[in-house]
């Protein structure tokens, strides 16, 4: 299997950063996507108000996931907000609830429901 570990391009919403993450996020990856998102939202700068981690299509997820989550929110400039979409029925889904993460981050069952203001 082929793991990706860079995040798909950013989409150029007004205010918004739409990143995709992959299919898994463990060990063998998160380290290496917390650089990427960041940089991502810093390119932003003043202009990120949200940032939209979209976690739809990551069937896998361990606690390495939910500590890049959390970095990522730590590290995001004061005023910008990070948004997660995940699937309801999905592995993810699961996790950011038994982990509490749901409870610091706001969580939308689809990816449009995230990206609206």
């Amino acid at each position: 299997m082929t793991f990706f570990t860079n995040p798909t391009e950013p989409r150029d919403l007004p205010g918004r950063l739409h990143l995709t993450l992959p299919a898994e996020i463990d060990h063998c990856n998160a380290a290496e996507l917390l650089p990427l998102v960041l940089s991502a939202a810093r390119a932003r700068g003043e202009r990120l108000d949200v940032l939209v981690l979209d976690l739809t299509a990551t069937s896998f997820m361990d606690s390495q996931g939910i500590r890049l989550i959390n970095d990522v929110r730590r590290r995001l400039r004061p005023g910008a907000t990070l948004r997660l979409a995940a699937r309801p029925e999905g592995i993810t889904s699961r996790v950011l609830e038994l982990t509490g993460m749901r409870r610091d981050v706001p969580v939308y069952d689809n990816l449009p429901e995230a990206l609206a203001s």
